[in-house]
């Protein structure tokens, strides 16, 4: 095998539609790639992150979950922004799950530590927060090897942003509105958290959320009236219905999964 041929065999293997986002230049700024403002939005996600760590160790919790929400907004943006401007890019696909690792990972597992796994007995708090970071490692990990497609329409195994809200969303609410004893909380919290790490290696089947245009509701609707109803109804209550809506996305992937296995089976 000649020199190039091994130069070439060395090449890491992306998924196909990957783009190198350096080679489109803006008009306007001919020194910056398309993938600058995409990547900027990333690096914005993972700065929200940090800050939900930061926050979570202050117990300042409710800030930290907020802020772990405004990272899985920017996380929204920077995949639309990025189809918009034509900005894919190697690049930017490695920053997004570095981004999400520490967003939707590192920083609800140490979230669900801080406010009630550190005060389970010996190193359980320990051991079940740090299932939520390897299982978020874990899935992004699929998920990189596995992308056939930018716009997926479904995921397998629960996408690390929904875990992460989910986490945060249980914290928000028994933090405004807290129903249940101190300790029966933390063992509820450790339970959730075991739950969510499990199923995000799981071969469940979640849709990815619908974007609110005219052709999604044309295709779906009833969906599409579904979720607006649960951001009304997030609206409307907040941190309760939040965490609701966040367990209720993932029953129904439960639930369809089932389904589809039990149909699987009887044929």
């Amino acid at each position: 095998m000649d020199e190039h041929g091994k130069r070439k065999k060395k090449l890491k293997g992306y998924p196909p539609f990957l783009k190198n986002g350096s080679s489109g230049r803006s008009a306007l700024f001919p020194f910056v790639s398309r993938s600058f403002v995409p990547s900027v939005f990333t690096v914005m996600n993972m700065l929200c992150g940090y800050i939900a760590i930061v926050m979570a160790g202050e117990s300042n919790f409710a800030t930290a979950c907020w802020f772990i929400i405004l990272a899985a907004f920017f996380d929204t943006v920077d995949g639309f922004i990025a189809r918009v401007t034509n900005g894919t890019s190697d690049f930017g696909f490695e920053l997004d799950s570095l981004s999400d690792l520490v967003s939707f990972g590192a920083a609800p597992a140490y979230l669900a530590y801080k406010f009630g796994l550190e005060q389970l007995p010996a190193f359980f708090g320990i051991v079940v927060s740090s299932m939520v970071v390897i299982g978020s490692g874990l899935r992004l990990a699929r998920f990189n090897i596995s992308v056939i497609g930018y716009r997926k329409e479904s995921f397998s195994g629960l996408p690390t942003p929904a875990q992460a809200l989910a986490i945060a969303g249980f914290v928000l609410w028994m933090k405004t509105d807290p129903f249940l004893p101190d300790k029966t909380m933390h063992i509820a919290l450790g339970w959730l958290s075991t739950f969510l790490a499990l199923l995000m290696v799981s071969k469940v089947n979640y849709d990815a959320l619908p974007k609110p245009t005219a052709e999604a509701f044309r295709r779906n609707p009833v969906q599409m009236v579904f979720y607006v109803g649960a951001v009304f109804c997030v609206l409307l209550y907040q941190a309760k219905a939040f965490f609701l809506a966040m367990l209720l996305y993932i029953l129904l992937g439960i639930v369809r999964s089932a389904k589809l296995a039990y149909r699987q089976w009887q044929t």
